[in-house]
């Protein structure tokens, strides 16, 4: 006499994972430093909906990647002050905006940043 095999539940799928985006292909060269602006607040604080016009850039964001440091007299190189996924505040007029497919991003030099937040 043969045993029945019981039939297996089925699993259940596993939830598909929400997309990161992918790290931009650039790595600074020198004292660079690669940093993502954070959005441009949408609202005031009293509920005014600003049009896209009257918004200013935020000078706050995130380090993305990092050069090797600054070449000091003695062939050494310095440590930066900062690490990746630091939010920082820099500048208003600091840096070069660039564009690598359809991100905006900001290379800048480390003296440019003026605090990590925290």
């Amino acid at each position: 006499m043969a045993k029945a095999k019981s039939a297996k539940p089925a699993k259940a799928a596993k939830p598909a994972k929400a997309a990161k985006p992918a790290k931009p292909a650039i790595r600074p060269l020198g004292e660079k430093v690669l940093i993502e602006r954070l959005e441009a607040e949408q609202t005031t604080r009293g509920g005014i909906v600003l049009p896209d016009t009257a918004k200013e850039k935020p000078q706050k964001g995130t380090i993305l990647a990092l050069g090797d440091g600054k070449l000091l007299d003695d062939g050494t190189r310095a440590k930066f002050q900062v690490s990746v996924g630091d939010q920082v505040l820099f500048a208003s007029y600091a840096g070069t905006e660039i564009k690598v497919d359809g991100n905006e991003y900001m290379l800048m030099d480390e003296s440019d940043i003026l605090a990590v937040l925290s």
